[in-house]
C-alpha cells in the first residue's frame, strides 16, 4: 500500500490510498467468503456452496460490498499512516476497483486546524445587581393587573392604554392601497378592527395607534402615515406616505382589577406583601439568568478575539445552511414574503456565512477547552440534554432517545453541544466579575 498526503490549504488535505493487488484480492476474498456463510443455494448445505458458484450467484451483492471494503481499508490504514484529525470527509474518488488489479483511492478531507490556546481563566464579565427595587416589584404588580384587566365602552375621548375598533381605508398619492397592493387587503381596506392607543407595540399599520388619542365614537379623520425604509410584509409600501380615512367605531377603557383577596388567590398568594415577596423572587430568578447569558456571551466574546486560524469550509458551509435555515423560518412566522428572501439573497448569504465562520471557530476552541480540562460528558448531561430538546420540540422523551440512538450523527450533534455548553460554563466559572451599576 502506498499513501501520499498533499495540502490542499491548512484545513484540507488529499489523501491518495493505492492499494496493491493482493490487498484488493485479499479484500474480495473475504467479502465472497462472508457472503458464502450466510448464503443459500439450491443443493448446498447451508453455507456450504463453492465460493466461484457464490460469486456468480451474488454478483451484484459482493461488487458493492467489495467497493466499500476497498474504500474503507483505503480511509482506515491512510490515516493511521498520516495520523490526520478529521473532522468532515468532503469527498471520496475511486479508479476501477477490480481483482488482479491495484485501485487508488483519492479522499478529501478537511482536518482540525492548529492553534495554540490562549488564555482563558479570568476573563473579564460584567454583572447587574440581582437585587429588585421597589419600583420594579410595583411595575410587574400593575402588569400582573393590566393581564387581568376588564375594558368597558365610554363616551369620552380615547386616551394611552385604551382600545379603539376602528375601519380605515388607505391610499398613496390618492391610489387606493388595495390596487397597490390587492393581494395585502389589510393595508388597504378594513371594515373593522382594534387597535390600541399608544401602545407598546406596532399595529398591522405602522404608527397608527400613536394617532389615535383624542378621537371619539363615531368620529371621522384622515391620518397620514409613512411607511418605514423597509418593510418586508408589503414591500412596495417601503417608504411610501399614505393617508388612512379611519372611522372610530367604539372607544374602551382599560379598567383594572382591585388587589383584593380574588386577585391575590388568583396568584397563590395570601396577601399584597405575599404578591410583592413573590414577584421579588421573580425577578431575581430572571436577572440571575440574564448575567449568567450576559456572563456566557462576554467570555465567549473575548475568547474569540483572543486567536485568529483558518476554519475548514465544510463546516462553514454546513453550519452557513443551519444558520440561513433559521433565520428564513423565523422570518417567515413573522410575515415575511418568500419573494423578499430571493431578493435579498446576497446579502443573506454574506451574512449566514460570517456568523457561521465565527460559531465554527468558536466551537473548535471550545472543543480544545474541553479537551485540555478533561470535560466529559456524563449521563445525567445526555438524559437532561434529551429532556430539554424532547421540551422544546413537543417530542416525548424516550421517542427522542430512540431516535437518537438510531441516528449517530445527531447523537453526535447533541454530544457536541452539550461539551460546548459545559465549556462554556467551565469559562465562566473561572472569569472575575465586576458588578456594573444598572443604567437609568
Amino acid at each position: 500500500m502506498n499513501v501520499q498526503l498533499n495540502s490542499l490549504s491548512l484545513t484540507r488535505k488529499s489523501l491518495v490510498v493505492t492499494l496493491d493487488p493482493s490487498e484488493v484480492d485479499a479484500e474480495h476474498k473475504a467479502v465472497v467468503a462472508e457472503i458464502a456463510k450466510v448464503a443459500r443455494i439450491p443443493g448446498f448445505r447451508h453455507g456450504k456452496a463453492p465460493a466461484a458458484m457464490v460469486a456468480a450467484r451474488f454478483k451484484k451483492e459482493i461488487a458493492d460490498e467489495f467497493r466499500q471494503k476497498v474504500v474503507g481499508k483505503a480511509y482506515r490504514e491512510g490515516l493511521d499512516q498520516q495520523k490526520l484529525d478529521v473532522l468532515n470527509v468532503v469527498d471520496v474518488e475511486e479508479s476501477t476497483i477490480a481483482t488482479g488489479s491495484p485501485a487508488t483511492i483519492t479522499i478529501t478531507l478537511d482536518v482540525r486546524p492548529e492553534f495554540a490556546l490562549p488564555e482563558y481563566t479570568g476573563l473579564e464579565t460584567e454583572v447587574l445587581p440581582v437585587e429588585a427595587t421597589d419600583a420594579e416589584v410595583e411595575r410587574v404588580i400593575e402588569g400582573l393587573r393590566t393581564e387581568r384587566a376588564d375594558f368597558k365602552a365610554t363616551d369620552r375621548a380615547a386616551q394611552k392604554g385604551d382600545y379603539v375598533k376602528l375601519s380605515y381605508t388607505g391610499s398613496v398619492g390618492g391610489k387606493p392601497i388595495t390596487e397597490i397592493v390587492p393581494d395585502k387587503e389589510l393595508y388597504g381596506h378594513v371594515p373593522q378592527t382594534w387597535e390600541e392607543v399608544e401602545g407598546a407595540g406596532e399595529g398591522v399599520i405602522p404608527g397608527l395607534g400613536k394617532q389615535l388619542a383624542g378621537l371619539k365614537t363615531g368620529e371621522k379623520r384622515d391620518l397620514t402615515i409613512s411607511f418605514p425604509a423597509e418593510f418586508p410584509a408589503a414591500p412596495v409600501l417601503a417608504g411610501q406616505q399614505a393617508v388612512y380615512s379611519v372611522e372610530v367605531l367604539e372607544v374602551r377603557e382599560r379598567a383594572l382589577p382591585a388587589l383584593d383577596a380574588e386577585f391575590f388567590k388568583a396568584h397563590k398568594v395570601d396577601d399584597l406583601a405575599g404578591l410583592q415577596s413573590q414577584v421579588r423572587t421573580n425577578l431575581k430568578m430572571q436577572k440571575e439568568y440574564q448575567n449568567r447569558s450576559a456572563q456566557r456571551r462576554q467570555v465567549t466574546e473575548q475568547l474569540a478575539a483572543k486567536v485568529d486560524f483558518p476554519v475548514p469550509d465544510s463546516l462553514v458551509e454546513a453550519e452557513t445552511q443551519g444558520v440561513l435555515r433559521q433565520y428564513i423560518e423565523e422570518q417567515m412566522r413573522r410575515g415575511v414574503p418568500e419573494e423578499q428572501f430571493e431578493k435579498d439573497k446576497k446579502e443573506l448569504f454574506s451574512g449566514a456565512k460570517q456568523a457561521a465562520t465565527n460559531r465554527v471557530k468558536l466551537q473548535l476552541i471550545l472543543a480544545k477547552i474541553a479537551e485540555q480540562e478533561k470535560i466529559e460528558i456524563s449521563n445525567d448531561d445526555l438524559n437532561q440534554a434529551i429532556y430539554n430538546e424532547a421540551m422544546r420540540s413537543g417530542q416525548k422523551p424516550d421517542k427522542l432517545a430512540r431516535g437518537l440512538a438510531e441516528n449517530r450523527e445527531q447523537l453526535r450533534a447533541m454530544q457536541q453541544s452539550i461539551i460546548f455548553d459545559k465549556a462554556v460554563d467551565f469559562l465562566v466559572s473561572k472569569a472575575s466579575v465586576r458588578t456594573a451599576q444598572p443604567k437609568a
